[in-house]
């Protein structure tokens, strides 16, 4: 049963790569079949694995953040921090990074964040000599580790799928910090290795001409995600420094991200900050599908017994310095033709607590090394953001970037995460 039901994870995989339709469509298929038929469970049992409050959290969030998007604030906030560092050519990699980073931390997520710095990107690469290479990392580390923030896409994922597996709603919070600092910090040291060879290369300045100011709506767009953030992370910060305050606790169990992100939606609506209809058909429904439909396929193999086999196994077979590393090594071979969020963490996040509780490792370790690992082959080009930057390149240079992605970036990328790995085990 535990074999039928990874060879299903597996196939669900290869046919979405293949089809290059969702995910998460045949991994709900797959769940049903083994579910209904192999294991004799209610179909109303299947459907009720369906993770509701992880596709509701996404689903308020992703609703307020999209007024941002729909309005022209994130890109011309990103415009602006460009602006900023126009005449610093050789540290462009680093400006790249740090805009998409706090653009995707304002909680665009990924995939918008490649869509509209991409091209600009690109076209900036042009005008000063810089490689498309070295660029696309930029973006790609960048709203990767941005998505991370405690409040955007990503961490709001990482953390609801933690407390899936059973870890405290505290704990996952210091969890999903940590996975952060690590994400944001790692990328540093990559793009310092092609900052380093810029100044081999003919790098001159590139004129970006001004930005138009905000206007009322974008102003008041940006105050309102500040607040969002500011209201979500005030009473856990604040929990984890006093941690016995009464008062604090009580108000830190009551605040939940998506109903506060619903209130902030409301008062967008009635400032009339973007239209309804755009900003609903903006929600990512299909990482929504993917997500959910992957995460049925998972509770399956739960029910069946596999996490506790997976644990066994590693318990009993492997050693334990060798589990951060082999993780990382999972992580990443996954991402090379799948999703991080819609396939990767929700299939390896649930077996964490288990393999913890048997090796003795800390759980935030090995959470991390998954999440290092699947974002180090994600600019892969048969990968979901490999392949958007390579959609986003001019026709001519798309060739030699389709090979560099592949040759270049995701081995730099794998060795780091490793490198990486072999660190955190020895701070986490």
């Amino acid at each position: 049963m535990v074999f039928l039901i990874i060879s299903s994870i597996i196939v669900a995989i290869i046919l979405g790569y293949i089809t290059r339709h969702n995910v998460g469509i045949f991994a709900m298929i797959f769940a049903y079949i083994i579910g209904a038929f192999f294991m004799d469970l209610a179909p109303k049992k299947i459907i009720a694995f369906w993770p509701i409050s992880i596709f509701f959290v996404i689903f308020a969030v992703s609703l307020f953040y999209n007024f941002a998007t729909v309005n022209g604030t994130l890109e011309k906030l990103a415009g602006h921090l460009m602006y900023r560092f126009a005449n610093h050519p050789y540290l462009l990699p680093f400006v790249i990074f740090v805009v998409s980073a706090i653009i995707a931390a304002l909680g665009a997520g990924f995939y918008t964040v490649l869509a509209f710095m991409a091209p600009l990107t690109f076209l900036l690469c042009d005008k000063i000599g810089l490689s498309k290479i070295a660029g696309a990392m930029a973006i790609n580390y960048g709203a990767l580790g941005g998505a991370n923030f405690i409040t955007s896409q990503s961490g709001i994922i990482f953390r609801g799928l933690m407390e899936n597996s059973g870890i405290e709603a505290n704990e996952a919070f210091a969890n999903s910090s940590i996975i952060f600092a690590f994400t944001i910090i790692l990328p540093i040291v990559v793009l310092s290795f092609f900052v380093f060879n810029a100044f081999k290369n003919n790098i001159k300045i590139s004129v970006i001409s001004k930005p138009d100011p905000f206007d009322y709506k974008q102003k008041t767009t940006l105050i309102l995600m500040f607040m969002m953030i500011v209201v979500v992370l005030i009473f856990p910060v604040l929990n984890i420094i006093f941690p016995h305050n009464e008062t604090i606790s009580y108000f830190n169990k009551k605040i939940d991200i998506a109903m506060i992100a619903m209130i902030f939606v409301a008062i967008a609506l009635f400032l009339k900050l973007a239209d309804e209809k755009q900003v609903v058909a903006l929600i990512p429904w299909g990482t929504l599908i993917m997500i959910c439909g992957v995460g049925m396929l998972i509770s399956i193999a739960v029910e069946a017994g596999a996490i506790k086999l997976f644990s066994d196994l590693v318990e009993n077979e492997i050693n334990v310095i060798f589990i951060p590393l082999i993780m990382c090594a999972i992580a990443a071979f996954m991402s090379l033709f799948s999703s991080t969020l819609g396939v990767v963490t929700p299939a390896l996040f649930p077996i964490v607590p288990s393999i913890a509780a048997s090796s003795g490792l800390s759980e935030v370790l090995l959470f991390s090394c998954i999440v290092v690992g699947a974002q180090a082959s994600a600019i892969s080009p048969f990968s979901s953001g490999g392949s958007l930057i390579l959609g986003s390149c001019p026709d001519k240079y798309k060739e030699k970037l389709f090979k560099d992605l592949l040759i270049k970036a995701v081995p730099i990328g794998f060795i780091a995460a490793i490198l990486a790995t072999i660190i955190m085990s020895f701070i986490l």
